[in-house]
């Protein structure tokens, strides 16, 4: 059934629940409206995020499935290898679509999810489009949430010249970055030059992100309930008082503060062996390196630590 994609130990840990929810409610299948009780129940990865994001709760897309669906017999015997409906079946094989279409190897919840919404026919499908969320929205959220983790089908990982710096040897930011955080560091020199500043400096790049309002990094910040309009009034207001005036009609350039603190995300990365820094790594690369900064998110509860547990939960 995998046809070489890597199912998550999520997704699979979410194809249990499944099997299970199919047990409780006394069913010999594991049909779509299971697999949706088992992302459901789950409830932590970027399915989960996807579908609270876009306003519907999980409790209530639970309870309308136990409202639609009819409970077997209690008498009838349930095996633990209880097969899958053609129709969940057909969920698999789209999630897998849905992963090779944004050239993905592994199948993650959001692929899964993506899959059970294509399928537009199960209980499953019906139940999910019923709440507001169609297929393109659901995919537009996927892209918010999740958008720097997803290379483009041209982009071929060069795992024998690990990268060294977010700049390339022409001064422009590397194309190997993904797009989510070439666009954050420009809007971080525009922020710098907007709020007076000679200097390009790693704050900058901290309300560049808050202000982009997007990527793994925002996800997990709206997962901790963090304020972000209150966090960049602070982080403005830190910004402008620290700045150095700039020369008339020059640019924010990046000093040594930005260097270092560059160095220091592309070194805790491992020089992008495997894959280009997210915003997520971007965020933390501020947090661990630059305590004003932390400083700052920690008002609001927010600590590097429990950015890493938030998104190692969400992206499995």
């Amino acid at each position: 059934m995998s046809n070489g994609f890597n199912f998550t130990e999520r997704v699979r840990k979410v194809l249990g629940m499944a099997r299970e929810e199919a047990a409780r409610l006394h069913h010999e299948y594991v049909g779509t409206e299971h697999l949706l009780l088992g992302l459901i129940r789950e409830g932590e990865g970027v399915a989960a995020t996807m579908i609270q994001n876009l306003n519907v709760k999980l409790e209530d897309l639970a309870s309308t499935i136990d409202d639609i669906v009819k409970r077997g017999s209690p008498g009838t015997p349930v095996g633990p290898d209880l097969p899958y409906t053609s129709r969940a079946k057909k969920v698999l094989e789209l999630a897998m679509s849905e992963a090779r279409e944004v050239n993905h190897s592994y199948v993650g919840t959001e692929h899964l999810l993506l899959g059970l919404i294509r399928e537009e026919k199960g209980i499953g499908a019906q139940v999910v489009i019923d709440s507001g969320i169609t297929l393109a929205k659901a995919r537009a959220e996927m892209v918010r949430v999740l958008g720097e983790g997803m290379p483009t089908r041209t982009h071929v990982p060069r795992a024998s010249a690990p990268q060294q710096s977010l700049w390339a040897s022409s001064g422009e930011l590397s194309p190997d970055l993904p797009e989510r955080v070439r666009v954050v560091m420009r809007e971080g020199q525009n922020v710098a030059t907007e709020l007076g500043s000679a200097d390009f400096l790693p704050i900058h790049v901290a309300i560049a992100l808050l202000r982009h309002g997007h990527g793994l990094a925002n996800a997990v910040l709206d997962r901790l309930h963090c304020d972000r309009s209150a966090l960049l009034r602070v982080l403005e207001g830190d910004a402008k008082r620290e700045a150095r005036p700039p020369e008339p009609e020059h640019e924010a350039l990046a000093g040594p503060e930005m260097v270092a603190w560059e160095r220091q995300l592309v070194e805790s990365f491992g020089r992008w062996r495997l894959a280009p820094p997210t915003t997520l790594d971007v965020l933390l690369a501020l947090l661990d390196s630059r305590p004003e900064i932390a400083m700052a998110f920690e008002v609001q509860g927010v600590t590097a630590d429990r950015v890493r547990a938030e998104g190692k939960r969400i992206s499995g």
